[in-house]
C-alpha cells in the first residue's frame, strides 16, 4: 500500500506544480516579428494580443503586404508561445510528453 500512497503523493505534488506553472505562463510575454522587424506583436501567455508596433516605412506598402506582415508576426508570436509553454510544462513533468490536448485537472 505504501507504493500507492507514494504515487498519490507524487500526483498531488505534480498537480500543485502544474497550477504554479499555469499561473506563471499567464504572465509571460513573447514577441513575434515579421518583415525584418517592420511589424512586432506582443502576446501574453493566454494567447492575447497585447501590442502591435509598425515601422514607419511600412505605411508606404500596399494593404495586402501590411495585412500579410501582421499575420506573419502573429504566427511567429504564437509559435514562440507554444514552444515556451511546452518548455515550461516539460520542466514540471520531468520531460514526459503529454498527449495533445491533455489537461491537468487544475
Amino acid at each position: 500500500m505504501k507504493n500507492f500512497t507514494d504515487l498519490i503523493s507524487q500526483a498531488k505534488e505534480m498537480q500543485e506544480k502544474m497550477k504554479e506553472t499555469h499561473e506563471m505562463l499567464k504572465k509571460i510575454e513573447v514577441e513575434g516579428i515579421s518583415g525584418g522587424s517592420a511589424v512586432k506583436v506582443i502576446m501574453n501567455g493566454e494567447g492575447e494580443l497585447k501590442k502591435i508596433t509598425f515601422d514607419d516605412d511600412l505605411f508606404k506598402e500596399s494593404k495586402e503586404i501590411f495585412e500579410d506582415l501582421i499575420v506573419a508576426a502573429h504566427n511567429d508570436a504564437k509559435s514562440k508561445l507554444k514552444a515556451k509553454t511546452s518548455e515550461e510544462i516539460s520542466k514540471v513533468t520531468g520531460g514526459i510528453d503529454l498527449p495533445p490536448g491533455f489537461k491537468f485537472p487544475i
